[in-house]
């Protein structure tokens, strides 16, 4: 690949990466709820599904989601329908004041199904498919062996993708103070929740 396609590549990807979605926005409200250091098992999570979503593109599974009837729509619906179910249980949350300074993390947020749940919201998008299987060859050299570069542009996108959610990470840290109020937190929790809605609905109404 070459310098000048690589640096257009990742600005492209900087600006995709940087706008909010429901990994972002997942990362963040997990920062607010758990703290900097325990929202990283979050972060973690979503990163290990984007690096899965365009390995999967890179190796060809998407047109073969394609080639099977329903498949892709069915897998699109599913996805709409978790972002709706979380965007309900954030919207139904809870006022108490956030307790960030607690010993013992409750079931619900442990590491690993912290880790879980942000996978699931990243992976519960399948256009992501679509997008690095239209986005990517467009960067690709035809001339030159196609597996360097597909690596080279898959560690692009994980790097400036865990780079955003640290800044959305801390975003959210910056207002947790303001959270710990009841009717912040109520707002906090009904925009997060609508927000999550209409990802939701947006992607089940995508063609």
């Amino acid at each position: 690949m070459a310098l000048h396609t690589w640096w257009l590549f990742a600005a492209t990807v900087f600006i995709v990466s940087g706008t909010p979605g429901p990994n972002m926005l997942h990362v963040m409200a997990r920062s607010v709820e758990l703290g900097l250091l325990r929202s990283m098992a979050a972060m973690a999570g979503c990163f290990c599904a984007v690096l899965t979503l365009l390995s999967a593109s890179a190796l060809g599974l998407t047109a073969l989601l394609l080639a099977i009837p329903g498949a892709f729509a069915a897998l699109r619906f599913a996805g709409a329908a978790y972002l709706i179910y979380l965007g309900y249980r954030a919207w139904t949350a809870g006022e108490e004041p956030l307790d960030i300074g607690e010993d013992r993390l409750a079931a619900d947020r442990a590491p690993l199904r912290v880790f879980r749940t942000a996978f699931a919201v990243g992976m519960s998008n399948p256009k992501a498919l679509l997008f690095a299987a239209a986005f990517l060859p467009q960067f690709v050299d035809a001339a030159s062996p196609k597996g360097p570069q597909f690596a080279v542009m898959v560690a692009t996108f994980g790097v400036i993708e865990i780079s955003w959610f640290f800044v959305y990470a801390l975003a959210g840290r910056r207002i947790a103070g303001w959270l710990e109020q009841p009717a912040p937190r109520r707002l906090f929790n009904r925009v997060t929740g609508g927000a999550f809605v209409v990802f939701g609905l947006a992607m089940a109404g995508a063609r």
